[in-house]
């Protein structure tokens, strides 16, 4: 096999890891929660705790990531996040249990973990090691793919089979999904791996990293609102029940290419103007359905919220790249740990708002606030950059890929 060839097969095993860990591990609950919410006993309330649980298995496996400096330990550990998005998917199925659905859900969480953070660490070792360009806007593609897939997969069989039958279909699919994301990605080569020179590291201030992490932690409660519950807001709507899932592909459309286009814009604009872009976009997109509930309205929603939510965290990882490029998980562990912090408490604030008042309002509302919180803390980290941290960012920075956490 070339060396074409080869690459082609590495990229396809990052973009189905992702689809497997992130799209089916993480996002078929969500299609599938008014669906559960109709034909079991999970109530609004337990299901934005179940949201949060995943949240904390999601957060604790970052941290382990990030701290890990392995390639080997990597690399095993990411394989058996593809084992737990495949066991995760079945216990689903199987029960009623919340208590299982739980185990469920936090372990999910790691795989997903797994399959973002080691995973894109992986596959751009083996693409530098091999003396290829990094290409991870179509790596992280992978995500928005993920989406669809699993809106798709959900919709399409709905009228045929109930909530557990389509868990059992998601852990048929997550098993194909398996067999390139394991086989596909060589194991790392540690005795021949490239000794590339790097830029050194250029640290930026306390109160520029404080600010940032802040930003970052109100932006992740916008995207955990509208990630966990886009689909169950659209189903509360008379106008809109039946088309919640039709939102969600929307969001996975708007995200696949999401990651190329604003590393494009960032080149163009700088990083931070570019953040700046993606948070008020995501202000609209929490904003739009509080202010009216139609079906153009869900759409621009769902197209405004799936190209910046992974917009921000790909810029982010730019950013963090470019301050240290020769270890970004020294920032993006901070990054991570905020951003999963948010996670954790939103969904359940944003369940038991539903459970008192019967709708999505209060929750909206709030990752509305977030947004304008993070844009504002956003500005002020900006101001704080020194002349030379602001160089490091810029867009002539000859350090313009993306590079994840390693």
């Amino acid at each position: 096999m070339d060396a074409q060839q080869q690459r082609l097969k590495v990229l396809i095993a990052g973009v189905t890891s992702l689809i497997l860990m992130l799209g089916v591990a993480r996002f078929a609950y969500t299609p599938l929660l008014p669906v559960m919410q109709q034909q079991t006993e999970l109530s609004t309330l337990a299901g934005g705790w179940l949201a949060t649980i995943n949240y904390v298995g999601y957060l604790m496996g970052a941290l382990m990531a990030a701290s890990i400096s392995s390639l080997t330990l990597k690399d095993r550990l990411y394989r058996i996040g593809i084992v737990l998005a495949v066991v995760t998917t079945a216990m689903m199925a199987v029960t009623t249990n919340p208590y299982i659905w739980g185990i469920s859900r936090w372990l999910a969480g790691f795989s997903s973990a797994a399959g973002l953070l080691l995973g894109s660490g992986l596959i751009l070792n083996w693409l530098l090691r091999h003396k290829f360009r990094s290409e991870l806007g179509i790596h992280f593609g992978g995500v928005g793919i993920g989406i669809f897939f699993c809106a798709l997969v959900t919709e399409a069989s709905a009228n045929t089979i109930d909530w557990s039958g389509q868990w059992w279909l998601f852990t048929l699919l997550a098993t194909l999904l398996a067999i390139p994301a394991w086989l596909w990605l060589p194991k790392p080569d540690t005795a021949s791996a490239n000794q590339q020179q790097v830029p050194p590291d250029s640290p930026p201030s306390k109160r520029f990293v404080w600010l940032m992490m802040a930003s970052y932690g109100f932006a992740g409660v916008a995207y955990v609102v509208l990630a966990t519950f886009i689909v169950a807001l659209a189903e509360l709507q008379p106008a809109l029940q039946g088309k919640g899932n039709y939102a969600f592909m929307l969001v996975g459309l708007a995200a696949a290419p999401a990651c190329i286009a604003w590393d494009l814009i960032a080149r163009r604009i700088g990083v931070i103007n570019a953040l700046l872009i993606c948070y008020l976009c995501q202000f609209v997109s929490a904003l739009l359905p509080v202010l009216e509930g139609n079906l153009t309205i869900l759409v621009l929603t769902s197209l405004l919220y799936g190209f910046t939510f992974i917009g921000i965290v790909s810029l982010v990882l730019t950013m963090a790249g470019r301050f240290y490029p020769s270890k970004p998980a020294k920032l993006m562990g901070q990054m991570t740990l905020m951003y999963g912090i948010a996670q954790i408490i939103a969904p359940a604030i944003t369940g038991l708002l539903a459970s008192w008042s019967g709708n999505y309002q209060g929750g909206l509302l709030l990752a509305a606030g977030a947004m304008i919180a993070g844009t504002l803390l956003l500005k002020l980290a900006d101001r704080s950059l020194s002349l030379q941290d602001r160089n490091c960012i810029s867009p002539a920075s000859s350090n313009d890929q993306k590079t994840p956490a390693r």
